[in-house]
């Protein structure tokens, strides 16, 4: 047999998206394509984009910063006499 063949190896584990069949799914190794034995279901390999960030105040480069000012905090103890508005 001298013709042209395809390499093909299946993928252990692999579940059809179609069929649910386990371990029927071949990888066509110079095309990239899968295909599953029992269904017949074929599809090429995804592209590898990387996925797009999601955009949050954080890396936005319009995102306007706003600072919020200072205020002073007073403590209070709460095991010390208060003090009443008559004392003054």
């Amino acid at each position: 047999m001298s013709g042209f063949q395809t390499q093909r190896r299946f993928i252990a584990g692999a579940v059809c998206p179609r069929c649910a069949e386990m371990d029927k799914i071949v990888v066509d190794l110079e095309s990239d394509e899968r295909e599953c034995v029992a269904c017949g279901f074929r599809e090429g390999r995804p592209a590898e984009t990387a996925p797009e960030e999601v955009k949050t105040r954080v890396n936005r480069p319009s995102a306007r910063r706003v600072e919020t000012p200072a205020e002073v905090v007073r403590l209070l103890d709460p095991g010390a006499p208060q003090a009443s508005d008559d004392d003054e």
